[in-house]
C-alpha cells in the first residue's frame, strides 16, 4: 500500500514538473551571424512554441528557422504586422521552414498558431502563441 502511494506521488510530481517546464516562458535573443543576419531556431509542438519570446534588432534581417515536432496535429506560425515589415503565415512540417523578414519598427508583435479542429479550443487558446520583440 505504501509503495502505491509513493508511486502515485512520484507520478503527480513528474506531471507537475512537466507542466511547469512547458508553461515557463522561454525567451531567446537572436544571434547576429557574420553575414549580418539574425538567426533563431524555433520549434512548434503540441500547443507550444519554443522559444515563446524572440528578441531581434530593428532594421536588421531576421531568419526564423521553424520546425514542427512530432505529432498528428497540424500547426502553423502566423505574424501579421505589415506596418513593421513583418507579415507571414507558414504551415509547419517535419522539415525546417525558413522565414525571412527585416523588421522596420520597434515594438512587441504577437505570433500564434491559427489552427483549430472543429469545435475544440484553438491552438492559440491552448497556449500556442508567443511574441516577437523588436528592439532598437
Amino acid at each position: 500500500m505504501r509503495t502505491g502511494i509513493i508511486a502515485v506521488a512520484m507520478l503527480l510530481l513528474g506531471c507537475g514538473m512537466a507542466f511547469a517546464d512547458q508553461a515557463a516562458e522561454k525567451r531567446v535573443v537572436a544571434t547576429l551571424d557574420p553575414d549580418g543576419v539574425q538567426r533563431v531556431q524555433m520549434t512548434g509542438g503540441e500547443y507550444y512554441f519554443n522559444p515563446r519570446a524572440v528578441v531581434v534588432k530593428v532594421n536588421t534581417p531576421v531568419e526564423l528557422r521553424v520546425k514542427k515536432t512530432e505529432g498528428l496535429a497540424p500547426h502553423n506560425i502566423v505574424l501579421k504586422a505589415p506596418e513593421a515589415g513583418i507579415n507571414f503565415a507558414e504551415d509547419l512540417g517535419s522539415e525546417i521552414k525558413i522565414i525571412r523578414f527585416t523588421p522596420t519598427k520597434t515594438g512587441s508583435y504577437p505570433f500564434e498558431c491559427s489552427k483549430q479542429f472543429l469545435f475544440f479550443a484553438s491552438h492559440k487558446a491552448r497556449g500556442m502563441h508567443g511574441v516577437l520583440e523588436v528592439m532598437p
